[in-house]
């Protein structure tokens, strides 16, 4: 899966999941306040990328992501493994 196919599913998956606006979901934003989310979405978050990309995380691996683009290079991280 190349960047842009993990953009385009994670944002798909963010606009379904957290009702957000795409205009919101842009690289460089805090993910956090322009998504509003609060620690039980972040659970949610855990079993989208199990879902979605087909594995583990757990909600302690977002204390490092801030950004849309810190959180599709972790997944691309993840990926590549």
């Amino acid at each position: 899966m190349d960047k842009q196919q993990i953009i385009d599913t994670v944002n798909e998956f963010l606009i379904e999941e957290f009702e957000a606006d795409a205009a919101d979901i842009v690289g460089g934003a805090n993910m956090h306040e322009a998504l509003d989310l609060d620690s039980l979405d972040y659970v949610d978050l855990v079993v989208l990328i199990d879902e979605n990309f087909g594995f583990k995380t757990t909600s302690e691996d977002f204390q490092t992501i801030s950004t849309f683009d810190d959180f599709y290079a972790f997944i691309d991280a993840k990926l590549k493994g």
